[in-house]
Parts: structure tokens; C-alpha cells; sequence
């Protein structure tokens, strides 16, 4: 039997074209895709005097707990857009270094002073 030259697979998101699932549904519209959300989990390599540094950008809307800042020793309450930083050359490895992440307000760590603790 000859093969068929439809596509069975959607053309560009219009939706499945024939076969088994053009007669789904879909539940509702995709949600818009919130920029500052997706680019908020996307940690960046930062170099510095007293080393390489992971820092990850915390918005407002996902920060849900308190911490303590360890530049000025001040609450991070929740609903503070700030920054979750962690040593990427850590002496004993990248998952030690994730282990001993700290929340920093943004601007203690673009004013930090580098002093080795």
C-alpha cells in the first residue's frame, strides 16, 4: 500500500491537521510567556576579585521567604526583588558551592566590598 503524503503533524502551532488528533480539543489558549519570569531563573557567571560567582536574579513575585543579607546583616523580606549568589570555583565543587548560596540585596552586592571573609 502506498504511503500518504499529508502531514500528520501540526503546520507552525495551527493545530493537529488530520489523523488521530484532529479531533482533540485544546483546554484553552497557551498563557502569554512572562519575560522578566523566564529570564529570573537564568543564573549568570560573574568574575571578581575574590572569585567566580553564580548569581541568579530572585523577583519580587517569587521571593517568599525572609533571609538575611550577608553584607549588612538586614532582613531580604518577601516581595523584595534581590539576588541568590553562590561561589562557582568553590573548593570543593560546584554542588558545595550551590550548598552555601546566599541572598543578597542587589544593591549590597554591586557595592560590596571585597574583603575575603
Amino acid at each position: 500500500m502506498p504511503r500518504s503524503n499529508l502531514p500528520r503533524r501540526p503546520v507552525s502551532g495551527k493545530g493537529p491537521v488530520s489523523g488521530k488528533g484532529a479531533g482533540r480539543k485544546r483546554n484553552g489558549d497557551v498563557p502569554e510567556l512572562d519575560l522578566e519570569r523566564a529570564r529570573a531563573g537564568i543564573a549568570r557567571r560573574e568574575s571578581a576579585p575574590d572569585g567566580e560567582w553564580m548569581v541568579r536574579t530572585m523577583t519580587a513575585r517569587n521571593a517568599e521567604k525572609t533571609y538575611i543579607c550577608p553584607e549588612c546583616s538586614t532582613a531580604v523580606l518577601p516581595g523584595v526583588a534581590h539576588l541568590v549568589v553562590w561561589k562557582d570555583d568553590h573548593l570543593f565543587g560546584a554542588a558545595a558551592g550551590l550548598a552555601e548560596r546566599r541572598h543578597w540585596h542587589t544593591n549590597c552586592w554591586l557595592t560590596r566590598s571585597y574583603r575575603y571573609r
